[in-house]
Parts: structure tokens; sequence; C-alpha cells
């Protein structure tokens, strides 16, 4: 297991120069709030998770457009908070969100495919 904490603390280092340095809406300030909500996934703390999912979300849709890759990790990370909270339809929407993009964007043989399927397998053995 991580030192997730340890993480954190650099993570938030470095959002911090992003912040002064870029623009509001920059996209490298979205993927500071994706590396935030994977150390807080990790770490069972969820509604921190979550915030940070909808942080990065905002971001990229002012950013770039719902096809744009970017969305697909968000998508999928928001699917693995919800799974891990146990709201299953939240979780299978995500993650088949995650899969559009996906299929549209990368080839088939893509392992970001395959994960995304496996995910929503998961979810329907789960529910």
């Amino acid at each position: 297991m991580g030192d997730y904490s340890k993480a954190l603390e650099f993570y938030e280092k470095s959002h911090k120069i992003k912040e002064k340095a870029l623009p509001p809406n920059h996209p490298n300030l979205a993927i500071s709030y994706l590396n935030f909500a994977a150390c807080y996934e990790r770490m069972g703390d969820y509604a921190a998770a979550l915030k940070a999912l909808q942080s990065a979300f905002r971001i990229q849709q002012q950013a770039f457009q719902v096809s744009n890759p970017a969305f697909a990790s968000t998508y999928s990370w928001l699917g693995r908070v919800y799974r891990s909270l146990k709201h299953y339809s939240k979780a299978l929407d995500n993650f088949e969100k995650c899969l559009a993009i996906v299929r549209k964007t990368l080839p088939a043989r893509h392992p970001n495919q395959a994960i995304t399927y496996s995910n929503i397998g998961d979810v329907h053995r789960l529910m």
C-alpha cells in the first residue's frame, strides 16, 4: 500500500504552483484533481474523491469537447468511487460513458477498453 498522505502532500504543493502559474480552467489543474481523487479513493475517503472528481470534470467541460479522452479517465474514476459506495447504477452509468469515449477515441484492442469492460462486468456482478 502506498503512502497516500505523503502523495497528497506533494500533489497539493504541485497544485498550488499550478494555480498560481496557470489560468483557472487549465487542463493541468484537472489532472491535479484526478491525482487527489485517486489518493482519496484508495484511502476510502469517497466524499473527498467525488469532490475532487467534480472539480476535474468542471475544468474539463470548459477545456474540452465531451468526446475528449480526458473525460474517459474522469468517468472511470467516478465509476470506481460509486462502485465502492455501492451506488451501482451511478457506477454503471459512469463506466458506460467512459466506454463510449474509449470506443470512439482508442483502437479496439487498447487495454483501456478491456479495463472498462471489466469494470462494467464487476458492477453487474455486484448488483
